[in-house]
């Protein structure tokens, strides 16, 4: 069997335009949450990274952008700027063409008076994907992964399962949400939105801070591609608490099988992971559930952490941004802290990171978790 690998990534964030950009503020502890006062999405200020207008606007090329919703345009830029970085060719023929998102052009909806007139076919996942398709010459049908917070590691986990079946042999695996009015009141009337800046595992965590952002990476199992900052990818597992629409497991023995099928699916015992990129969204059940999963799965000694504080929550997006991150981690053999993280307050003894530190390892660990009670993890490796 061949194996898959990451050829060319991107991350377009509040935290940069690049990848490179992206790894630098994150190491460098710099967070995009800001406090922001908008009665057009909230009527009390609220924290959230978000992406500045010219931010986008900077990274139009010759070509403007302006005909493209904000959502789309966040694509577009991520897939452009991870083509550029490597020769796969997403017009061959052998390439399949991803796309996952929690909620997509969901801010037409807010962008009408009466709701009932807004443009459903724009608002549509698959018309979406398809505009997007077509701006790369893309004549294929793309594939859409929208499956709440774990769409973004999802979606990776089906490109490497589409290359080993033979359909293809590459893969564009693209992600991104934007905030809106819609998902920030979602959360709201959870209560579950956090009054300052997130603080995954913290014993005075307040909940959520959402986020913005998109990322790509292009996976191939053709040698010819692989260059020696290329990370292999290993298995992956999904599973599903069954327990509560919005509530996660009460005993983490879910998402306990997805981290424990995707090691042993990689041959690789617990002992063997460097580091867990969590999904740790700050709020009091999801991270007392994820301290149960490691607990259950065996990696209470492996260093934990969470890019929350970073990046906030980027829904669909969270599970590709996040994993890139810990992609170039591993490539420079760091362990990223979790910003706003103080002192314990899960559980079990789980080891969060709580200051930049670097040890030789090959392997990190996965993992996400959303609404419907979904959950994912995946293992990214380190080419020897």
């Amino acid at each position: 069997m061949k194996s898959v690998y990451v050829v060319a990534d991107n991350i377009l964030s509040p935290l940069g335009r690049t990848t490179e950009e992206n790894f630098v503020n994150v190491r460098n502890g710099l967070s995009g949450i800001r406090l922001h006062d908008d009665l057009a999405m909230s009527a009390a200020p609220f924290y959230a990274a978000m992406m500045a207008p010219e931010q986008l606007e900077k990274s139009w090329n010759e070509e403007s952008l302006e005909q493209y919703t904000k959502f789309e345009q966040l694509l577009i830029l991520s897939v452009q700027n991870a083509l550029d970085r490597t020769s796969v060719d997403i017009t061959d023929g052998r390439t399949a063409f991803i796309v996952s998102t929690t909620k997509g052009n969901i801010e037409l909806l807010e962008q009408q008076e009466d709701p009932s007139k807004a443009p459903l076919q724009e608002m549509e996942l698959f018309h979406t994907a398809k505009k997007v398709a077509k701006y790369f010459n893309y004549t294929e049908d793309p594939i859409v992964v929208s499956n709440a917070c774990i769409s973004g590691l999802l979606a990776i986990l089906t490109a490497r399962r589409l290359i080993l079946s033979g359909r293809y042999d590459h893969a564009v695996v693209t992600g991104a949400d934007v905030m809106t009015r819609f998902v920030l009141s979602g959360f709201q009337s959870f209560q579950a939105v956090s009054s300052e800046p997130c603080r995954p595992f913290d014993a005075d965590r307040k909940g959520v801070t959402l986020g913005e952002g998109a990322a790509t990476v292009i996976l191939t199992n053709n040698e010819a591609y692989i260059t020696p900052s290329s990370i292999h990818v290993g298995a992956g597992a999904v599973s599903n608490d069954a327990n509560h629409i919005s509530g996660p497991s009460r005993t983490g023995a879910e998402l306990s099988i997805a981290m424990q099928k995707a090691m042993t699916g990689s041959g690789l015992t617990p002992a063997d992971i460097g580091f867990v990129s969590s999904h740790g969204t700050a709020t009091l059940y999801n991270d007392e559930m994820e301290s149960k999963a490691l607990y259950l799965a065996g990696l209470l000694e492996a260093p934990v952490n969470s890019l929350k504080g970073y990046y906030g929550h980027t829904l669909g997006a969270a599970g590709l941004i996040e994993a890139v991150i810990g992609m170039h981690a591993l490539q420079q053999q760091l362990v990223i802290p979790t910003l706003g993280f103080q002192s314990l307050g899960v559980p079990h003894p789980v080891k969060v990171s709580n200051q930049l530190s670097s040890k030789p390892m090959q392997h990190f660990l996965k993992t996400v978790s959303g609404f419907g009670g979904c959950n994912a993890a995946m293992i990214f490796s380190k080419i020897i």
